[in-house]
């Protein structure tokens, strides 16, 4: 619109051409820049997290659109200054058309004037509301016609507070185009004050903000579905906490058994959580007094993470203990865990070695599905178990289980773990930084302080994945 004189203020002066199309061409670095950023951009729409991030994309490049187009329009001047109030109406000039590949469709301005009632709007107004442009432009008492019923009132009280209280305009309103579409309109203007103060005109500039809206929108639907998705996720971590901490033995430090008669070992675990993720996953551990006197070792690992995983592992491990309450030998309760994850509606795998020490002995009788076999240290050094035969379980209908023995001796150390304690599950690397400790497990005097010594080797290792390490040592 043209610089109007009005009662109270002068004229502002345009800048300079050289410095707009400097503005112009950083616009349009900025806008390239962005929109390589969106491209390069994951696009899982399955993921609010990507769909928030790629509606904040869309949004700035809107906006840098927009920008683009203002200063172009800067740069190219105003339209025809429309005739002074009490002057022959000159010849009406046709409005310049739109360039091609610029958005000037999307910014027109407009005067009414109060005086002879008439009104003149730019070539890009015509198009931001759908009408032709040969047609007459519409005074402010048959603007109206155009917006939805229910944004009438709102243009009703703008346009009466700037022409009787000579109040600046700042709002928005829907506009209905002749073929049906609903735009979203923001106007803003000011009355323009005759010498005697009366209000002899207004202007104003519209701004079609619709694909800006529906930008808006989509980040705010999105920033919602990612809270959402964050407290859900937040609700499903503490239920499963809840439940790893309600399932897991509730012992902390040193546990001796059996608790009549003479001790004979001293345990102790850990739970290493994951560097990466927040979820918890299905691994166990597992010591438990048995009623003919021997004692139950187990860990195990169910894959995945989250409630369903955790309700999942409460399950397995309460098999474990009822079953081996019940006499199941470990290579017998093997085959009956894989059933029954067999059996279940969602297919799932695990991996589990489950372990009885008969203190009269001091034998150890164990078998394993899929599992890291257990580290014995004596005197100094550390090795493997030989594994029994055993796949993962559920893997397949039908498997069976191989057990394996080994008699300990007094001051023995048994250690059981899950793999996931070193990056990428790496288990040959886990066994040898474990093996390494040997030389201080023989100078720890209990159990409890064994498990320090790993927390110490392996807690500020970057993990995928949770880890538990059970220790057991033979006192007698």
């Amino acid at each position: 619109m043209p610089s109007h004189l009005s009662a109270d203020r002068p004229a502002a002066q345009p800048p300079g051409r050289g410095s707009v199309d400097a503005l112009i061409s950083q616009t349009r670095r900025l806008k390239g820049d962005v929109d390589a950023v969106r491209r390069d951009a994951p696009s899982d729409d399955a993921d609010p997290q990507e769909r928030w991030q790629r509606a904040l994309y869309d949004l700035a490049l809107h906006q840098l659109s927009d920008l683009d187009a203002h200063l172009a329009q800067l740069r190219d001047g105003p339209p025809p200054v429309p005739a002074a109030a009490g002057a022959e109406p000159a010849a009406r000039t046709a409005p310049p058309a739109p360039r091609r590949g610029s958005l000037l469709s999307r910014v027109g301005s407009a005067e009414w004037n109060l005086l002879t009632d008439e009104a003149s709007w730019s070539g890009e107004l015509y198009e931001i509301l759908g009408r032709d442009r040969t047609a007459p432009p519409l005074t402010l008492d048959e603007l109206p016609a155009l917006v939805l019923d229910e944004d009438k009132p709102k243009l009703t009280v703008m346009v009466t507070d700037c022409l009787v209280d000579a109040q600046r305009i700042d709002g928005e309103f829907r506009v209905v185009r002749p073929d049906g579409e609903v735009r979203t309109v923001h106007m803003m203007g000011e009355p323009v004050l005759a010498a005697d103060g009366s209000t002899a005109s207004m202007w104003a500039v519209l701004r079609d903000v619709s694909e800006l809206r529906r930008s808006e929108r989509a980040v705010s639907e999105t920033r919602d579905s990612l809270q959402r998705h964050r407290q859900r996720a937040q609700s499903e971590h503490r239920l499963a906490v809840e439940l790893q901490e309600a399932v897991l033995p509730p012992w902390r430090g040193s546990l001796r058994l059996p608790h009549q008669g003479a001790e004979t070992l001293d345990l102790a675990a850990h739970c290493l959580p994951s560097s990466s993720s927040a979820l918890i996953g299905g691994d166990w551990y597992d010591a438990l007094e048995l009623a003919d006197g021997e004692t139950l070792l187990s860990v195990g690992d169910l894959t995945g993470h989250g409630v369903a995983v955790a309700s999942g592992m409460a399950t397995l491990l309460g098999a474990v203990r009822g079953m081996a309450m019940a006499g199941t030998q470990p290579g017998q309760l093997m085959a009956l865990l894989n059933q029954l994850l067999d059996a279940t509606v969602q297919p799932a795998l695990g991996s589990a070695v489950c372990c009885r020490y008969r203190p009269q002995t001091r034998t150890l009788v164990w078998a394993q599905a899929g599992h890291p076999a257990p580290l014995l240290f004596r005197g100094g050094t550390g090795r493997r178990l030989h594994s029994p035969d055993g796949v993962l379980l559920g893997a397949t209908s039908g498997a069976v289980y191989a057990q394996a023995e080994e008699t300990l001796e007094p001051g023995d150390l048994l250690l059981l773990h899950t793999d996931g304690l070193v990056p990428g599950r790496d288990n040959a690397a886990a066994v040898n930084r474990l093996l390494d400790l040997a030389p201080r497990f023989e100078g720890a005097r209990t159990a409890q302080d064994c498990v320090r010594t790993v927390v110490e080797e392996f807690g500020e290792t970057e993990r995928e994945d949770h880890a538990c390490v059970l220790i057991a040592k033979v006192t007698s």
